[in-house]
């Protein structure tokens, strides 16, 4: 039985996890499955109670330093960008008329739903803009009046 809550204590935390992303909970987590483990061995409360706090603690100790060196940016680290990274900052051609609701610009050959930053802002077709935020498959564009870097 005690296993059972061990396991149930495991998800619940898991799943609070995914809901606050600050990578901190789920090592809670993994320690209430080894606990649950333990339990399910036998072993007393007592043994499961520290197994929890020696897998959780370990986890902890461990696992987050390197997870959060991986999870930075490529402007943190000062690694080359790709994907989504690489595309902020650059440059693009509108295609279609981009307003604050609709629009498409062309980005290194591919096609891209586009919003205006400002809502207020209209580009033309032709006219360079540059994207300061990818948001899904919609990219939030600017004006191209900064300089390049």
């Amino acid at each position: 039985m005690e296993a059972i809550l061990w396991i149930v204590l495991g998800v619940v935390l898991a799943i609070a996890e995914a809901f606050t992303a600050s990578l901190f909970i789920i090592f809670f987590a993994v320690g209430a499955l080894a606990a649950g483990g333990v339990a399910a061995l036998g072993a007393p409360l007592l043994l499961q109670v520290i197994t929890f706090a020696v897998v959780s603690g370990l986890s902890v100790a461990a696992l987050r330093p390197i997870i959060l060196r991986h999870a930075k940016s490529s402007a943190e680290t000062g690694d080359t960008p790709f994907g989504l990274e690489a595309i902020e900052g650059g440059h693009g051609t509108v295609l279609e008329e981009v307003d604050g609701d609709q629009g498409m610009i062309k980005i290194d050959g591919e096609m891209w739903q586009a919003r205006a930053f400002d809502h207020q802002e209209k580009y033309l077709p032709g006219e360079r803009v540059r994207v300061i935020k990818v948001i899904g498959a919609t990219v939030i564009v600017w004006r191209d009046d900064l300089p390049n870097f």
